[in-house]
């Protein structure tokens, strides 16, 4: 029997079970639905990349050989320089460009400070200690009573924390976060073609530049298939999958985008070779260098030699 809505009234009625979820306990997402969801956020942060690059900021209006030439000469300078307080004042430099360069400045931390930095702060945790650095004692962790001995190796007298050690590890974070912070804003700030024209004006061999540009356009195709794949499982399921079942067909589906991404590297190179493409990057940019380039050109030439001349004074 239907009610006067037409909808069956089987389908009105409740399972006289109890429909509440068990407190304190909740669904488990599956697998599938996690890998799609990390998919769409890798396809909208390069979306988002894409449309910082095309603003009109700072970095956007330079010329991208400037722009090139002048933040890997600053980079060098970064891996020169030995004294905490310059790099620190590298790290503040990196975000007033990104300021200048209408780029989020929390879309910029996270991009920099949560990955790479974080994990040379990790590499460099053990040499915080006396044992890996000696040095003179920031906090004394645990006393020995006496000289404790490894085979040939000498522990010390106690288990401390040094003023070197913290000196030497936050050396390293900030010199590493810098670089990343002035890497990034090269590849935010530039469009791809654009980026790997400028490489090959620098003399960077045609082969490398294939590399990237095959690997650039080809992740975006492997994205888009692992997606149809997932998508596809994840529209034939009625009921939530056992995590048993998610990885059987992550593994299946692992080797089946293996096989897909073979054969289909042949054909996006032939197709590339069809349109024209001779290793040669093109880019409907023409480069030109203005008023505003060479300012910059000029820039970074000058805050190098400060810091360099400021590493030297300060030590």
């Amino acid at each position: 029997m239907a009610d006067e809505t037409g909808i069956p009234a089987w389908m009105t009625q409740g399972t006289g079970g109890c429909q509440c979820l068990a407190v304190g306990r909740t669904r488990r997402e599956s697998a599938i639905k996690r890998t799609l969801s990390g998919l769409s956020r890798v396809a909208l942060s390069s979306v988002f990349s894409e449309q910082i690059a095309a603003r009109s900021g700072l970095l956007q209006k330079t010329d991208p050989r400037a722009k090139t030439a002048g933040l890997f000469f600053l980079l060098l300078i970064t891996s020169l320089v030995f004294n905490l307080y310059v790099l620190l004042a590298f790290s503040v430099l990196t975000l007033v460009l990104a300021g200048a360069s209408d780029i989020p400045l929390w879309f910029f931390i996270k991009r920099v400070w949560l990955f790479i930095p974080i994990f040379a702060g990790i590499i460099a945790l053990p040499s915080i200690f006396n044992v890996v650095r000696p040095g003179t004692a920031f906090w004394t962790i645990w006393d020995f009573g006496g000289e404790v001995n490894i085979g040939p190796w000498s522990l010390g007298t106690s288990l401390a924390i040094t003023y070197q050690g913290i000196e030497g590890a936050a050396r390293l974070v900030l010199r590493v976060a810098t670089t990343v912070s002035l890497a990034v804003l090269l590849a935010l700030t530039t469009r791809w073609a654009n980026l790997l024209k400028a490489l090959r004006v620098f003399r960077v061999p045609r082969i490398f530049i294939l590399i990237l540009s095959m690997t650039y356009r080809y992740i975006f195709l492997l994205l888009n298939m692992s997606a149809d794949m997932f998508t596809a499982r994840a529209s034939r399921m009625v009921g939530p999958s056992s995590p048993r079942e998610d990885r059987r067909f992550v593994a299946s589906s692992m080797g089946t985008l293996l096989g897909k991404s073979h054969a289909l590297s042949d054909e996006v190179y032939s197709a590339m070779v069809s349109r024209g493409y001779n290793g040669e990057p093109v880019s409907t940019h023409t480069f030109r260098m203005r008023g505003l380039d060479w300012v910059w050109l000029a820039t970074s030439v000058l805050i190098g030699v400060v810091a360099i001349g400021g590493d030297r004074l300060l030590g």
